[in-house]
């Protein structure tokens, strides 16, 4: 599927374009499933949001697949081997890309962002980026964690610390991120307390492992999670929302808690009282971009325990244009994948 403009489903068509070829370090998959993401639908609406974004573009950020060739210094993989592999590719050069913090590479080069994607039938991955799929997950489940289970895991364990017996509060709890973050935490052993505006939606953070459940804009949030949390309050809140979530992370939070900013769906801008961080010594973390060692380890994590997200749908790459009305849906639960 090749991106040609701006705007409606008619801006992505179906084209034959050449198959990438294998330099020393890359991967080549042959895709099985690809995995729709939010930036697909906004970049395909216009403007570009990732830096050398320009048609014609082909899409999709996340895959599972097999690996068909390699290239001459790739040892790690062979043809067979069932893969996933994380979209943010990095220069390989720079002194970011050198400390796996691929992320704020000074020339990013994102899978489906401004690099050829996974709406395809065959993908180019370098081959630090490519991790093996167990025999015992189906490429299927396998395809839904490459973007949002390693965000959740950065901002979780890497910047959130974390432990066992703390409890999480998670605004958006049907979100992709949300729910990756709601097992990744019962994972580790704390609780996990998720808001969310609908009935299948709070069913859905539930089923992902959340303890307790409430409606988006309850009154009396901070209320309810100070006594689920015997009077001490949240320890980490992750907030991915923004301007109108804001005031409910901070009342939910405990001494010393810490709040993870990673998103601003709701807007951008906030107010609040420098005496009540500093007095009640919160923290306010910016959770920024995840690395490659967030992406082995929320991975490997993940396919350990058997964890995946929900599948929303599943559509055949010549329906792409159903697939985004589905992603565009306020009220789907789960991953849209895409069968090449």
């Amino acid at each position: 599927m090749v991106q040609t403009d701006f705007g409606g489903p008619e801006a992505v068509s179906l084209r034959d374009v050449p198959e990438p070829v294998c330099g020393p370090r890359d991967v080549l998959v042959e895709v099985v499933f690809c995995g729709l993401n939010r930036l697909d639908l906004l970049q395909r609406k216009g403007p570009g949001l990732v830096p050398g974004f320009r048609f014609p573009h082909v899409p999709g950020m996340d895959f599972a697949g097999t690996v068909v060739a390699t290239g001459s210094a790739v040892s790690s993989v062979v043809p067979g081997d069932r893969v996933v592999a994380d979209p943010t590719q990095g220069c390989g050069s720079c002194s970011r890309c050198a400390v796996g913090d691929r992320a704020y590479c000074s020339s990013p080069r994102i899978l489906g962002g401004n690099a050829p994607g996974a709406l395809a039938d065959y993908v180019l991955a370098s081959a630090e980026s490519i991790v093996q799929v167990p025999d015992s997950l189906p490429l299927a489940a396998a395809v839904t964690l490459p973007t949002a289970a390693p965000t959740a895991w950065h901002a979780v364990h890497s910047v959130g610390a974390l432990a066992a017996g703390e409890t999480l509060v998670v605004h958006a709890g049907a979100s992709a991120v949300s729910l990756a973050a709601i097992a990744l935490a019962k994972r580790a052993g704390a609780s996990v307390v998720a808001f969310a505006g609908s009935e299948a939606k709070r069913d859905a953070a539930r089923t992902a492992g959340a303890d307790l459940v409430l409606p988006n804009g309850d009154p009396d949030a901070a209320k309810t999670v100070s006594v689920f949390t015997g009077g001490a309050g949240a320890d980490l809140v992750l907030d991915h929302v923004g301007t109108h979530t804001w005031r409910t992370s901070l009342d939910c939070l405990g001494i010393r808690g810490r709040l993870l900013l990673m998103g601003n769906t709701s807007g951008d801008q906030v107010s609040f009282s420098l005496q009540e961080v500093f007095h009640r010594g919160l923290k306010l973390l910016g959770t920024g971009g995840y690395t490659s060692a967030d992406f082995v380890a929320a991975t490997s994590a993940c396919f350990a325990d058997g964890l995946h997200l929900p599948t929303a749908a599943r559509i055949p790459l010549e329906d792409l244009a159903d697939a985004w009305d589905v992603l565009a849906d306020r009220e789907t639960i789960g991953k849209v994948v895409i069968e090449p």
